[in-house]
């Protein structure tokens, strides 16, 4: 990676965007989102999604992480949380989102069409923890760690 692509995840997501170019076909689940690594590096990793209508994640942070992700195909809407309470976002087709290694959010397919995205962590995950919003304030529901639970 040269210059600005290192320090640009959204950059390293749109070089991902060809799923004929991944080393995993594509696939839908319809019983949970589909997840594959497509690719590590010393700095970063690179994760394909596939979102079935319904299908998303719990209110949820990377263990630390900055990231980016870039939706490919379909509408996703994430959700973060704003004075208290959660706001959604809705990311087309084309449109992808850099984020801190502080950020808290929820991410679904609330469309009538699958969804497909690419997702770069910096460094690799290695921790993820999932929140409930109560009264206004998160509180930890429970943590995830590589290895265990994906």
């Amino acid at each position: 990676m040269t210059g600005t692509d290192q320090s640009d995840l959204l950059a390293v997501a749109r070089r991902h965007a060809d799923p004929v170019r991944w080393p995993v076909p594509l696939r839908f689940d319809r019983a949970e989102r589909w997840y594959a690594r497509l690719a590590v590096a010393a700095d970063h990793e690179v994760w394909a999604l596939s979102w079935l209508p319904g299908q998303g994640t719990d209110l949820h942070d990377h263990g630390g992480c900055a990231g980016a992700f870039l939706v490919l195909a379909g509408t996703l809407t994430e959700e973060t949380v704003t004075a208290g309470r959660l706001r959604p976002h809705r990311l087309a087709a084309g449109v992808g989102r850099r984020f801190g290694p502080r950020h808290v959010h929820a991410v679904s397919n609330r469309g009538t069409q699958p969804a497909v995205s690419v997702h770069v962590y910096r460094p690799s995950l290695r921790r993820m923890t999932r929140y409930r919003l109560a009264d206004g304030r998160l509180q930890v529901a429970d943590v995830a760690e590589a290895g265990v639970a994906w």
